[in-house]
């Protein structure tokens, strides 16, 4: 449900549960896991953009025959051929996961889930290896619920993301970051205004 991995997260840090994010919580949260301000901008920034403001922590596969050919184009090259997997999203997820990243098959058991989602089986081998949350390799959902942030803290480490937050918060550094997260630059200026908001916010 929208906002339980936040209200979730909230608890974690010790303010009220309201599924509202805001001044409390970004300070919360940053005191929580030991971020500077910039570390904690340039997360919470980011994370502001990809999980809709903290609303959605799994892969929303429910896609149109429009949408499958757009986004997977590189396995519909037909409108009949996407037809079974539109609107099927364990069956798309299995199509086009399921012999990727360790999936084996497994496409929908290992969806993106999280704030900055892990997508694939070796993904979350890797997290829960890294986190020591070995239970999530029973029980993936718990990246939905209980280990959404985890997953973004995990990302910015593995990607070394961290070294470039602690050179400040301007437009460059949030445009480098961003393509890191996104492979782009979708969604810039709204990442932009959030890390700076969020930067006034802690300082």
């Amino acid at each position: 449900m929208a906002f339980e991995a936040l209200k979730k997260l909230q608890e974690k840090c010790g303010v009220s549960p309201d599924g509202a994010f805001g001044p409390n919580t970004a300070k919360a949260i940053v005191k929580h896991y030991e971020l500077s301000p910039e570390r904690g901008a340039h997360l919470l920034g980011q994370l502001v953009h990809e999980s809709g403001s903290f609303k959605y922590t799994e892969e929303n596969l429910n896609y149109s025959v429009d949408a499958c050919l757009k986004v997977f184009g590189k396995y519909f090259k037909t409108a009949e051929e996407a037809e079974p997997y539109a609107r099927n999203p364990k069956a798309l997820a299995d199509k086009v996961y399921g012999h990727r990243m360790g999936n084996e098959g497994q496409g929908y058991l290992w969806r993106g889930r999280g704030f900055l989602q892990l997508t694939g089986r070796d993904q979350y081998r890797s997290f829960a290896s890294e986190m020591r949350v070995p239970e999530v390799m029973d029980n993936p959902d718990l990246v939905s619920t209980d280990y959404a942030m985890e997953s973004a803290l995990h990302f910015f480490k593995k990607n070394n993301i961290w070294k470039v937050c602690d050179e400040g918060v301007n437009y460059d550094i949030i445009k480098r970051i961003t393509r890191t997260i996104n492979g782009g630059h979708n969604g810039l200026a709204h990442r932009v205004e959030e890390t700076e908001k969020i930067h006034r916010w802690l300082t």
